[in-house]
């Protein structure tokens, strides 16, 4: 399966959680690390779009295709699961304690989460501590330059 995951030029030689463990994020508390990971190229780009602004956008930003094992069992959370307020900005505690919760079982290394953002698609979020991240893989790092006219 690949997944897709836009990441700062500056950030292109880490492949890990701690970005995620400084600040925590909505599916994970500070020091819990998580990499945040979308379904298709669409979603890597608008979850990335929601905070940025025309003023800010960077121009160095890469999107990595990820390959998950096929065979690698992913942990599945569905909508009718989540809290009543699971997709609220700011975030809820709430979904922080799912995703902590899923590093802490250590019984999957991936969990596929509703996005936000895009009503229908999906994030994976993959825990970069479990036994089996050796296996997913980055197979594609390519230049990413936003389409200005999102943010008219």
């Amino acid at each position: 399966m690949e997944v897709f995951r836009l990441t700062r030029e500056r950030y292109a030689n880490t492949f890990s959680g701690k970005g995620a463990s400084i600040k925590g994020a909505r599916w994970n508390s500070i020091g819990v690390e998580l990499i945040y990971t979308a379904g298709n190229r669409s979603l890597a780009m608008a979850e990335v779009a929601v905070y940025l602004t025309l003023a800010t956008l960077p121009n160095d930003y890469l999107m990595w295709t990820i390959e998950i094992p096929d065979d690698m069992p992913v942990k599945q959370v569905l909508r009718s699961e989540l809290p009543q307020n699971w997709n609220l900005f700011p975030h809820p505690s709430a979904t922080q304690k799912i995703g902590n919760e899923f590093v802490y079982e250590g019984k999957f290394c991936v969990l596929k989460i509703p996005s936000v953002v895009t009503q229908g698609d999906f994030n994976f979020l993959i825990n970069p501590n479990h036994q089996d991240f050796k296996y997913i893989k980055i197979v594609k790092s390519e230049k990413f330059p936003f389409d200005k006219r999102i943010f008219k």
